[in-house]
Parts: structure tokens; sequence; C-alpha cells
């Protein structure tokens, strides 16, 4: 069918994916039958590999509605195909949430019927007797269950209460009282059970499903093909391999699903209370819950079995589990009035009141009895841990070059054979050699070209690097990353915790009062400062908690709390409960002071406990920071006063904007640009007096709205944010490789600013220019103000320095140099403002980016999207906590973390640093490269095997079975595992490794070698025929001239005669010849520096090179009898020998000459590594030393021989580059402002 027939499900979210409808049919199926048949059962597998022809060759197309098959098939860049199998559900009603007449208690109808059952479970009518079941549609693809919606007329899938657009306040009033046993036994039906079923496939399964791997069936056809030729000394090294190989996997596979397994049903089936409506509570399994049960948190805590939102009392969380972030977080019952509660429920938007599935809730707080009590939101493989372990199931495949140009290659290798294939039947043919012979040795010659070692000796050099990574501490849950790490180009840090100490210290407080702000002062424990509101407000606004007598919570929190010198102390349970109405979290300055007098004077001793009394404070309620709001607070109450306080806490903008006007001082804005741009972050204070009237239940269903406004200003606290001392030095090794950095973080502008000139992101010369974007408002469009920041005063003296060298300096530079001259800063704001309004202008800003403030982490995720969209290969890192997406989304994300691994990203750190990365990229460059030496070496072992194998066929001969032994063996096996152990070279370089098998450098390498072993080998095979001595071999012939007869009538009476005629002089001849060509490959592409350490440093191989030369040499010059017999060897004149031996080092030399000079020197030099050259404006004459203008010559010469004149660069962000490197009008004048009405600037056609 035509893909415009087709529907769309999961539409706009990760895995969208087109579907087709199909019906049985007969015919087809007869026809499919007997090719089964006559191909042996060939063409069912082909149709098992290709899910599209299994489908279509056995189907014809229908509407969706009535199909019995589905094909899907994603939308995304991989086009994947999956087949699924249509069943028949039958339920009282149509969606889950639908209202029934639920009366009667009998139980429902239930389960799964087959598509063509007509009578769907008729005898399970149950108490829905009465009622026309309703059959509905559905099909299960990767753990998720879609069913029919006839209105829409296509598949959807139901995710949990989000699907009806329910609104906070609907939560509290229509799902607080949970659901009855009827209705969520008829959600049960739709939701299934709530269990994030991990099974365990049995051996039997893992071992047919790896055995029917296309390479194990080719492997098995070249068993037979070698068992059917007496090869069974080779087919059973193969077999060997095979089974260790088929062992190996089915013994890793097996322990990942075990450990996914247990770590997923550890706690996932857990009794849970759960309300019935009627204020009843019954115990439950958690595997029955479903959508708008509510369930009760025991105030022990328990692990989650679900997702599910707050609706009364607060929980103190870890959720590691999912984020890697170990500190706990505190969650808020949802909110029931004000201006968000009439929004609609969002997961994302609001986590904060929103308990995950897996995370651990450790403690819990109820007030005056009342239950903590949550909705259920989601269940099963629908819950955030659910869509991770789904991801982890169900793994999208590693989009990389290398992998598809490998395929490629290994085409090219099958048209080889093809050729080989057609050469040895017309050869055979001629000499009129038997049919069976000829069916034999035709396919035998395309096992020679595909090597059956390839998959294996590919995965060794990941498998080591993994183990490299392991000892310095990077943990890795996708090896197939590695890879790719070796071709970063840009890297987004995270800025606290990543590129700055994640704890920060205090450096000082401002005070405001009366809309002017006093002296700063350093020490907010002075006694002078303990009943102020500034320090009150410290004490009591953030979100800590004591767990097990320590106090725990988010690190700023921490710090600024213990400045204070305060005292938290929380109530016990029994208090709780005694205690009415409440009894809440109490915060007091420390007793010493208090204020002191003589000691001795009783009336002061007497004084001492009601000031302490008056002093104490209790924390009431919490709305806890959100990142969207950028603030938090908190209403409290002093003991002994009738009314209530809040304080605020936040950004300062955000702050400053919900107080009363007049008391925000004047200065506000300078005072905060100078404290900024020093790289401290500022954080401001608010406070309102609440009306004496407000009960603590009615705070406890106020919106945060009504009371964060109206505020009165009351300071600044400044805290300091140490940059790491490993930070500076890591981008600077970053920026001399060639690889850009771009800070993301939700801190101030300025401050990101600051801190990025101070660890080296931006540099002293350079300007900052901040892109200001504001939305559409009243009949003003939406606009950006591009603000230029102060430069430092040395900044004019540099900059004409750049000004010049872009003028005067050669290409190579000049794009890298403009990029470094100016970088454009974005806050989140304006990213969300012009990815709307100006999404032309998006792709240019990225190219200039290097500091994001104020992102949400959703936005991240965007900048990872936009920065891959211009062919950026993106790594990001960050310590895991709001930077999960952008992690994932990354080609290689590395969070920082404790963990050992963290199911956030593709690879942990436990080094809390960014050293990891410029690690990681390095034995990414190694691995990536060891891949190549390994592809390289490979295609040309089964080339050169294929070549003597030809040439021997001319004769009517091949190699022998033990000669092909010792080949594949202890040669190429022996090679290709120690060839990968060179480990990473010690620093990083400018140049990346090319990302593809299909280059220009990579191609001339393996033709050049492919043609110089061709050469040798016919030139040997030519001239042993050309020797006197030489003659049709027969047993008795001896070519030696053994003084001794003795030796050869002995072996003339134990050797039969060679039907296969194995025992001749051009196979000895090519035998030797190629065994050296073998050894020179794997030396000439195991290549050292710049991205490997040489191979004299690896001494398994080097060992093994000179075991395997010197054995070689032994026997072609010293022969040995013995192993003369085994390897099916003649023996030969000494001086032919000796020609052999010239032949073989004048066959390595050559090797050694054309891949040195010709492609290291005159490809990558001239050719490629001047490939952005012909894009460069001319430049002057007189500019050219000689030896810059014989290269510029010669590389114009070569690149128009190789076809490179004038062809642009392949990438988007360079296509880009030399575009704006045209543009007068970028980047933007100061102060200038760019409107979304005008017209949009000139971008190019490409993007």
């Amino acid at each position: 069918m035509k893909t415009k027939e087709a529907t769309i499900i999961n539409q706009d979210l990760e895995d969208e994916m087109e579907v087709w409808g199909y019906q049985p049919c007969l015919w087809k199926m007869v026809l499919v039958g007997v090719g089964a048949v006559c191909s042996g059962g060939l063409l069912l597998l082909l149709l098992y590999w290709l899910p599209e022809w299994g489908v279509k060759g056995t189907c014809t197309p229908t509407p969706l509605r009535d199909a019995h098959t589905l094909l899907l098939r994603t939308t995304d860049e991989f086009r994947q195909w999956f087949r699924a199998k249509v069943h028949v559900m039958s339920a009282p009603g149509r969606k889950p949430f639908d209202s029934l007449d639920l009366q009667s208690t009998a139980q429902l109808p239930n389960g799964d019927g087959d598509r063509g059952i007509s009578a769907a479970h008729e005898e399970h009518h149950g108490k829905f007797a009465h009622k026309q079941h309703a059959k509905i549609l559905c099909f299960t693809h990767h753990s998720t269950k879609y069913y029919w919606n006839d209105v829409m007329e296509t598949f959807e899938l139901y995710k949990g209460l989000e699907d009806v657009k329910v609104s906070c306040v609907s939560v509290h009033s229509d799902y607080s009282s949970g659901l009855s046993k009827t209705l969520q036994d008829y959600r049960l039906l739709f939701f299934g059970e709530n269990e994030i079923a991990v099974r365990v496939p049995s051996l039997f399964k893992l071992l047919i499903k790896e055995v029917l791997n296309p390479f194990y069936i080719f492997q098995l056809f070249s068993v037979i093909l070698w068992s059917a030729e007496d090869y069974y000394y080779y087919a059973t090294a193969i077999v060997l391999m095979s089974v260790i190989s088929i062992a190996t996997s089915l013994y890793t596979i097996k322990k990942q699903y075990v450990m996914l397994h247990d770590m997923v049903s550890a706690h996932s089936v857990v009794r849970v209370s759960v309300c019935r409506g009627n204020k009843d509570v019954d115990q439950a399994m958690s595997t029955e819950l479903v959508p708008g049960d509510v369930i009760i948190i025991p105030t022990n805590g328990m692990i989650m079995p679900c997702d599910a939102v707050l609706i009364s009392g607060t929980c103190i969380v870890n959720e590691s589990m999912l984020t890697g972030e170990s500190v706990p977080v505190t969650k808020t019952s949802l909110p029931s009035s004000g201006e968000e509660a009439a929004r609609s429920y969002n997961m994302e938007e609001h986590k904060r009141h929103t308990l995950f599935c897996g995370t651990h809730v450790i403690q819990t707080r109820f007030y005056a009895g009342e239950l903590v009590k949550a909705v259920v939101v989601r269940t099963g493989f629908s819950t955030e841990k659910g869509q991770l372990v789904r991801s982890i199931l169900y793994p999208k495949p590693t989009d990389f070059k290398l992998y598809r140009d490998a395929y490629l290659f290994l085409l090219c290798l099958v048209g080889v054979a093809g050729i080989g294939f057609i050469y040895t039947i017309v050869l055979s043919i001629m000499n009129k050699v038997p049919a069976k012979t000829i069916i034999i040795e035709s396919l035998d010659i395309v096992t020679i070209t595909v090597p059956p070692a390839l998959p294996a000796a590919m995965t060794a050099g990941i498998v080591y690097a993994q183990q490299r990574l392991k000892r310095v501490g990077i943990f890795c849950i996708s090896p197939q990353r590695i890879n790719i790490c070796g071709q970063l180009n840009l890297v987004c840090f995270d800025k606290t915790g990543t590129l700055t100490e994640d704890g920060l210290d205090l450096w000082g407080i401002q005070r405001a009062e009366d809309g002017s702000f006093s002296p700063p002062e350093s020490d907010a424990a002075e006694e002078s400062l303990v009943n102020t509101g500034f320090v009150v407000g410290m004490a009591t606004c953030h979100s800590l908690t004591k767990i097990e007598g320590e106090l725990s919570g988010d690190p700023l929190d921490l710090k600024m709390f213990s400045a204070t010198g305060w005292v938290l102390e929380e109530p016990t349970e029994e208090e709780t409960a005694l205690h009415n109405p409440i009894m809440p979290t109490v915060v007091r300055p420390p007793k010493h002071t208090v204020p002191e007098a003589n000691q001795n004077n009783p009336l002061t001793q007497n004084m001492e406990l009601s000031e302490l009394t008056s002093c104490e404070i209790g924390i009431v309620r919490q709305f806890p920071f959100s990142s969207a709001l950028q603030r938090m607070s908190v209403v409290v109450r002093r003991l002994g006063e009738k009314h209530m306080d809040a304080y605020l806490k936040g950004a300062p903008e955000v702050v400053a904007s919900l107080c009363k006007q007049h008391t925000v001082p004047q200065s506000f804005t300078e005072t905060l640009e100078t404290y900024t741009r020093q790289g401290f972050r500022v954080i401001a204070l608010a406070h309102q007096q609440l009306e004496s009237k407000l009960s603590w239940h009615k705070v406890q269903s106020l919106s945060r709205d009504l009371i964060e406004t109206n505020m009165e200003f009351l300071g600044l606290i400044i805290m300091q944010n140490k940059i790491k001392e490993e930070t500076a030095g890591v981008l600077r090794e970053l920026r001399q490789a060639n690889i850009r950095s771009l800070m993301v973080t939700g801190d101030n502008m300025l401050t990101a600013i600051s801190v990025a000139r101070d660890c080296g992101m931006i540099r002293a010369h350079e300007k900052v220019i901040i892109a200001d974007a504001v939305p559409p408002k009243d009949s003003h469009p939406a606009s950006i103000t591009w603000q230029y920041t102060e430069t430092p005063p040395q900044a004019s003296k540099d900059n004409e320095t750049v000004e010049i060298n872009l003028e005067e300096g050669v290409y190579d530079k000049q794009v890298a140099q403009q990029e470094q001259n100016y970088h454009f800063a974005v806050s989140g704001r304006a990213f969300a403002v012009i990815t709307e309004h100006f999404p032309e202008l998006v792709q240019k800003l990225a190219l200039r980016a290097t500091v994001f403030a104020r992102m949400a982490p959703d936005q991240k995720t965007q900048l990872v999207e936009v920065l891959q969209s211009i062919d950026y290969t993106v790594g990001m890192c960050g310590d895991g906590a709001n930077d999960c997406g952008a992690l994932k989304r990354a080609h290689s994300g590395i969070s920082l973390s404790e963990l050992e691994a963290s199911v956030a990203s593709p690879f942990t750190s436990s080094t809390a640093n960014i050293s990891c990365v410029p690690n990681l990229i390095r034995e990414g460059r190694a691995a990536l490269i060891t891949s190549f030496c390994v592809f390289k070496f490979m295609a040309l072992y089964s080339i050169i095997q294929y070549l003597s194998v030809t040439l021997l066929y001319s004769i009517l001969s091949n190699l022998g079975d033990f000669q092909f032994l010792f080949i594949d063996i202890a040669i190429i096996l022996v090679i290709a595992f120690t060839m990968s152990l060179n480990p990473a070279w010690k620093e990083l370089v400018r140049r990346r490794p090319p990302s593809g098998l299909i280059s220009g450098p990579l191609l001339c390498s393996v033709l050049t070698q492919i043609l110089t072993c061709l050469v040798f080998q016919v030139l040997a095979f030519l001239l042993v025929r050309q020797q006197s001595w030489y003659e049709t071999w027969t047993p008795q012939s001896d070519a030696c001239n053994v003084s001794s007869s003795g030796l050869s009538h002995s072996l003339n009476a134990t050797t039969p005669h060679d039907h296969k005629n194995i025992r001749n002089y051009e196979n000895t001849t090519l035998f030797y010849v190629s065994s050296f060509q073998y050894l020179a490959v794997a030396i000439i592409f195991s290549k050292g520096k710049p991205f490997r350490q040489p191979s004299y440093k690896n001494w398994p191989f080097m060992l093994s090179c000179i075991a395997l030369y010197t054995f070689l040499l032994l026997i072609m010059l010293y022969p040995v009898p013995a192993i003369d017999s085994f390897l099916e060897i003649v023996c030969v004149p000494h001086d032919w020998r000796v020609t052999l031996v010239i032949i073989v080092v004048v066959n390595a030399a050559v090797s050694f000459m054309l891949e040195i000079l010709i492609l290291d020197i005159i490809l990558r030099r001239l050719v490629f590594g001047f490939k952005r050259g012909a894009n460069r404006p001319t430049d002057p004459p007189s500019a050219d030393t000689p030896q810059v203008a014989n290269d510029r010559w010669a590389s114009s010469f070569l690149s128009w021989l190789f076809c490179r004149k004038n062809k642009p660069p392949r990438v988007r962000y360079m296509h880009l580059a030399l575009e704006l490197q045209d543009d007068a009008d970028w980047p933007p004048k100061p102060s200038t402002v760019t409107s979304a009405s005008d017209p949009p600037p000139h971008i190019s056609g490409h993007l």
C-alpha cells in the first residue's frame, strides 16, 4: 500500500507510527507454502526477517476496522517495520472513563479473543447481561495496548487520568473519594494489571531468536557446505566459535533480562490501602490499581507501585531511581483553589505534587489525623518507570554511519562473491568438472568472501573500551554509543554541580529597608539580625526535613539555613496525633542568642523561656520550588501570634515582580547586575503579613497565587558558586580539539555569562550579545532586542587583532575565529518566543549561542534537538536531576552521579567533575578507529583469501583444510582480537575520525591494499610456474633434491593420492605469500596516533605478530616435515624460498609506502584535509609562501582529480556558517529590535 493511505497513531509523540490493515489471503498463503518447501524453508526465514514482506506476501490490504493483522512502521529516521495481530475485547463500555450503570455486584466479562472468534465471551455477560456488550478491537505493541476508536477511526492509547483532561480542582472534587470495586474492575479491562512485567524469556526462546539471526544462518549454510567438502576440521572450528558466541550472547541477554526483572519486580507488587468511596478502606494488591483509585500513603513510607498525585498531606521522596539525584524531594498536595487549580492536571507541570512509580517515599506529613492520600494517575508501562523500562526493553537502533556503511560494505563483498561464484561455475564447466563439485566450489567462494568472525571482532573493540572506561569511573549501559562519542563536536554542560561546585557558599546578605538597600552584611547569624524578617525568611523559606536525625534537602537550602544558625525540629507521629489542630515543623534561634543580662538575676532567668517561645516559628504550609515559576514560598506562624506570615524566595526578577513597587529599591537592577556580573548566585526574599482571620484549614486549601502577591521586598541573599578546579582546563582542552562547549543552566543570565567568562567558555576579547525576546502583547508583535554586554577593557585591542586575522587567515581557521568573535546568550523565555515566532532564526542562533540561561528541563531537550537538526553530534553533561530528557536525547549523555549506572543517561561518571568528558571522547575516538581498523582488516582478510582461492581454482586446486584452519584461527582470530587492545591517545587532537567507512581515505586505503595483494599474489603464482624445476606435482615429485631419498619414499608410502589437488607448488607459494599479507595489512591498518596509542605499546598484538612472523619464516626457510604434512605444504627448492622472502618483504614495503605516502600525506593532507578550502574567499597572492602555494596548487589539482572542486560542505552548520560569513546584517547591531512582523532575514534554502 502507498504510504499516504496509512493512518498515524501516537501523533506528535516519540513513538509515532504509521499503520496499515490487512486480512489473510488464501492463495497468497498457498504460494508462500509452496515457495517455502521449494527453498528448503529459506523463504520463511526471509519473511521472518522482513515483516513488511511477511504481511504483504500472505495478506491483502483492508480498512483498519476490518483488519486481522496490522503492519506498523515508525516515522523516525529508522523506519522500522513491525506486525501485530488484532484481537477483540468484550466490554460493557467503549472507553475506560465512560460512566456505567453500576448497580449489580456480579463480575465483569473478561479477556481477549482472537479476531476470528465471532462469539466474544458470550458466556461471561455477568452483571451487564441486560446490556449490549461492545466489541472493541485492540492490539499490543511493545508492551502497550491500543484500542479502536470508532469516532476517530483509528487506534488510540489510554495512558491514564490525563486522557480526560481533568483540572486540578476536579481531581479534588470528583476523584478524591475513590472508585467502587465494580468500576475498578471495568477500568482494569482497559488498563490491565498494574505491573511492569518484564518476562524473562526461556533459554529455548532466546536460542531460537539468536540462531535465526541472518549471520548464524549464513554460518549454518557454510558449515553444511564445508561438511559436504569433507572440511570437517574447519567446520568444527566454526561450529565451536559459533557455539561459544551464541552461549556468550545468550548468557549476556539472559543476565540483562534477569537484572531488569529483579530491578522492576523488587517492589512492584505490594499491599496497598485503597479508598472505596463510602469512607471504606480496603486492603488490595497493587496490581489491581487503576487510574482514579485513591490510595493511602503509610506514615513509614513505601515504594510507589504507580504514578499518583497527592491530594492531601506532604511526602519526602527519594527519586534517585529516576533522576540519579540523591537529594530527597518534598512533594505537596495538588492545589485545590486559585488560578493554578483551574488548569488541567499535567504530570510534567505538576511533578512537585506527583509521586512517581519506583520512587521511595521516605516519610509522610499529615495533620490532625488526616490521612495522606494520592489519586492514581498512571499504571503499568504508562508510568514514568514503565516508560524507562520500555526504552531499555525496546531500544531504538543506534543510528550511526559506521553501521550503515558496514552493511553497504558487506553488500559489496557479497557482490564480489557473486563475481567469484559465476567465475567458478564458468571455469568448472569449461574444465568438465562434475556438477556436485561445481555447486560446492561455487558456493564455497561465497563463504570465503563474507568473513564469519566479523561481528565478534567488531564487538571486541567496544568491549575493551567499555572496560577501560570502567577503570576511570565511567559506567555505560549502551555500549554501542561509545563509538558515537568519538564523533562529538559539541558538548552542552549544565552549570551548577557540573561546571561549578554543587554546594553554594553564603557570601553575604543585602537587606532592603524603606525602599533602599542597606550595606551588605557577611554574617546572617549576628545577634542583631535574629529577629529581623530577613533572617526569619531565611530560616523558614526552604524544603528541608530531618531524616534519621540529619537535616536533608536541597544543598542551597541547607547552606542558607545553616548560615542563620537556627535549629529545625519536627513533630513525632505521637505529637501529630495528640495535638490539635496542627503540630507543624518548628524552627527557632539557638538558645545563646536570647538577650542575656546578669545570669544570676532571677527575673532574667524567668524571661528566657518566654523569649525563646516567642522566637519559635511553625511552618504551616509549603509551596515547593518550581523550576517553571522559579520560586518557592511558605506560610508560617510565630507561636503566640494571631496572624500568619508568608515568605517568598526565588529568582530576583520574579520576586521583585510580585512585590509592591515602593518596597523594591530603585537601585535593584543595578545592584543585581553588579553581583551577577561577578558570577554570584543571587536569591531574593519577600514577606507578607496575612489576615488574622485565616485559619489553618483555609491556608491548606489556599492557592499559591493568592499568597505570592503584594509582597514586601526584604532583600538579596548572595551565594558564591565556585568553579570546580578541573573545569577551565577541560574546556580549554575541548576548545583546542575544536569541540564546541555550551552552557545550559537554570540560573540567572548574567551569572551564567560571568561563569562562562571565568571558566574560559567565553574569552576576554569576545563580545556577548543577549537575545532578549518578548512574546506578542496587545497589538505589539513578538520582538527580539539585541543587547551587547559590556566587554572587559582589553577587548577592543584583541578584537582588532581577530579582525585582521580574519582578513588574512586561512579559511580553515576563519569559521572558527569568526565563531569565537561573538557569542549569543539566550534566556529560557527568549528561547520559547524565538522558537514559536522566529523559527527562521533558531538555527542561526544555535550556531553562535554559548550561554542558555533560565532554561526549563524540557527546553534543554528542545535545544539538543535543534543542535542535532544542524548536524552537530551532541554530548550532554549534567547532574541528572533536571537534565534527564536532554541526557537521553543527546547522542551521548553523561550523568555525574554517585550511582554506578543511572537509567537517566547512557553514561554515568562517578567522578563529580567534567574531566570525564575528554576521557569519554578519547575512548570513543579510539573505539571508532579500532572498529575501522578491524573492519578494514577483516575485509582485506576475506579478499586476500578470495584471491588465493580464485587463483587456485584456475588450476582446479584449493587451500587445504588445515591451511584454512591455520589462517582463520591462528592468524585472523588472534590478530583481530589483539589489534583492538590499543589504548586511547593521551590527548585530544583537533581532527576528528571519519564517521563512516564510505569515505575517500578509507576506501582508497582498502582499494590500494587489495590491488597490492592481487599484484603480488598473481606475481608469485606466475613466477612459480616459470621455474625450471616446476612440474605438475605428484606424490613422487621432489623439487628439493633432498639427498636422502628416504623421506620422499616414506611420504609416498603413507600419503594417498590427493584427489582434491591441494598439494602443489602454486598452493604452497600462495599459502606463504597470503599468510604474510594478512600480517602486513594487520600492522598497516593498526594505526596509533592521533587517536590511539602506537601499536608497539599493545604488547599482546606485538607478541602475536612476532610469534606468527617467526613461525612462518621458520617453516618457510627451514621446513619441518611434520608441519609440512599437517598443513599440506609441498617441498620447494631453497632458492625459491629465498625468492618468496624477497616477494613478501617487497610486498610489505609497497603496502607501507602506499598507506603512509599516498593516503596519510597526499590524499588526507592535500585533498581531504583541504576539503573546505574550495569554499573560502580568494586570498591575496602576497600572503602565500612558496610552500603554501605549492600545497595549494597540489590541493587544487588533486581536488579536481577526485571531483571535489567547489564541493559544498556536507553538514548543515557549515553551510550556515558560510552564509552568515557573507551576511552584512549578521550579527544584528547593538540595541536593534527584530519584530515578528518584519520579513524574515535572508536564510539559506538548505535549511
